[in-house]
């Protein structure tokens, strides 16, 4: 049996010089609609582009070009109809449908065809929740895998492979469902018994350090089930020379996406929460420091994401108003952690960081060295502008392949540091600390609690906590006369 294609690891996916059909053998100019320059590809027809996906007995796509179109073919197409299209295109040109099927031209296009089928599985799960995709699938695995057991096996793995990831996301999905819904159920607790939750971050966790750990935990586990094709679809939309037609904007699956979102801002606002809940301004005072103690660990760590989340709720207006507080507080170590996060030209300071930490784990021995956790709002902005900011298709009606390529880059980039392992032990307990206990919002409605008297109850926004606990105290006007 015919050895399959041997495949990079993302890291070594791309270089600088963009996607190049040398790397692996390749198929000529002659099969038209695809435009090179330098040997390198910059544009071609659609079709000509699928074309190119589907290998044959002398040729194998590079592994650079697969992730780029299946990555970036969705702002054209639904994967459904690229896949049945990939599946048709096979068929035909191997002659899969005919009676009586050659053995050796089987053996020849099965293990690359096979390889294809992993690539896509493997980096693109999510598109196969889709029963469609699924039986396109099935259909063509089953045509490659008839007569030979060996395929058979093959086949059976890559399907049992796709199922458990399948399964796995939609546990995950359930436990992030039991979060919220544990959290909510706080929430109602905390309206009717306002004083029944009495904890802190301190006294669940007093170690700094031991919280950024866990704060990874939760970084790196929630980054592991962003599908690449998350980034795409948040952006997709109609596609001006294509008819009006909608182009996979029916059905935007980016919910993995928006929960890593929505924990970035949970995280800034149980900062805030827990620097204004104390009466006492040395332990709000406290409270900061410890913050602080935790972003430079988390700093020092590679976790950019839990980093910002926290210096944005120690700069929110009720956390730094409260200038008596801050008068306590030594801010030689926040003054740096502002500096390094600081968004002035364009976040020079922390994108000179996160390069440090990604050159340490590309020459990294453990993962402790490996975790590159980037501030995720400011990489899906560098990703919108870059798709707003470029065409998807040429003059000539060519996709634009050129920048899929640059996308693709980004995105591999971000796929490398999503499968690092933590290397952390975890703790149950502060995690479900972290995960579910009630926070302040900024929109006046998340949250009941208690002026201190225990005697009245008030429906407070975060920013209104500080006013209820701290009022600001009126100059008193000097009598005329």
């Amino acid at each position: 049996m015919e050895r399959m294609p041997q495949t990079p690891p993302f890291a070594a996916m791309f270089d600088s010089s963009g996607y190049n059909r040398n790397l692996y053998q390749s198929k000529e100019d002659s099969c038209g609609g695809l435009y090179y320059h330098d040997n390198n590809l910059l544009s071609g027809s659609l079709e000509a582009l699928i074309q190119h996906l589907v290998p044959n007995v002398d040729y194998y796509p590079d592994r650079t070009y697969i992730f780029t179109f299946l990555l970036s073919s969705r702002l054209f197409m639904h994967p459904y109809e690229l896949m049945a299209k990939v599946c048709h295109l096979c068929i035909e040109q191997q002659r899969l449908s005919e009676p009586g099927l050659d053995k050796n031209r089987i053996r020849k296009i099965a293990p690359k065809i096979l390889q294809l089928l992993t690539e896509w599985t493997e980096t693109f799960p999510y598109d196969f929740r889709d029963e469609r995709m699924m039986r396109n699938l099935k259909e063509l695995a089953q045509r490659i895998a008839s007569g030979d057991e060996m395929y058979r096996k093959n086949v059976q793995q890559l399907l049992q492979n796709l199922l458990r990831k399948l399964a796995t996301v939609s546990q995950y999905e359930e436990v992030l469902a039991k979060i919220n819904a544990t959290s909510t159920d706080r929430l109602t607790v905390l309206k009717t018994k306002p004083q029944s939750i009495q904890r802190d971050i301190i006294t669940v966790c007093n170690d700094p350090y031991a919280l950024a750990q866990q704060l990874t935990h939760i970084e790196l586990e929630r980054l592991n089930y962003i599908g690449p094709e998350e980034f795409v679809q948040a952006f997709v939309q109609k596609d001006p020379l294509d008819n009006d037609k909608s182009c996979y904007g029916d059905r935007k699956k980016t919910r993995n996406l928006e929960a890593y979102v929505e924990w970035f801002n949970r995280l800034s606002y149980l900062v805030a929460t827990e620097i204004c809940m104390p009466v006492k301004k040395k332990h709000r005072a406290r409270v900061i420091e410890y913050f602080i103690d935790v972003a430079r660990e988390c700093f020092n760590i590679g976790n950019f994401n839990s980093l910002m989340a926290i210096v944005s709720g120690m700069n929110m207006s009720p956390v730094s108003r409260l200038k008596k507080t801050w008068a306590k507080v030594k801010t030689a170590k926040f003054d740096i952690l502002e500096h390094q996060m600081d968004p002035s030209s364009n976040f020079y300071n922390y994108r000179t960081a996160l390069r440090g930490a990604a050159q340490r784990s590309l020459t990294a021995h453990s993962n402790r060295e490996k975790i590159v956790i980037p501030f995720f709002s400011l990489l899906i902005k560098d990703i919108y502008f870059l798709n707003e900011g470029c065409a998807n298709r040429l003059p000539n009606g060519h996709v634009n392949f050129e920048k899929f390529w640059e996308l693709a880059k980004q995105v591999s980039e971000f796929m490398t540091w999503k499968q690092v392992e933590c290397p952390f032990e975890r703790d149950r307990k502060i995690l479900q600390y972290l995960l579910t206990i009630p926070v302040f919002s900024d929109d006046g409605k998340e949250l009941w609690t208690s002026c201190r008297s225990g005697v009245t109850n008030y429906c407070l926004s975060l920013s209104m906590l500080t006013y209820c606990f701290f009022p600001v105290k009126k100059k008193k006007k000097k009598k005329k006369g």
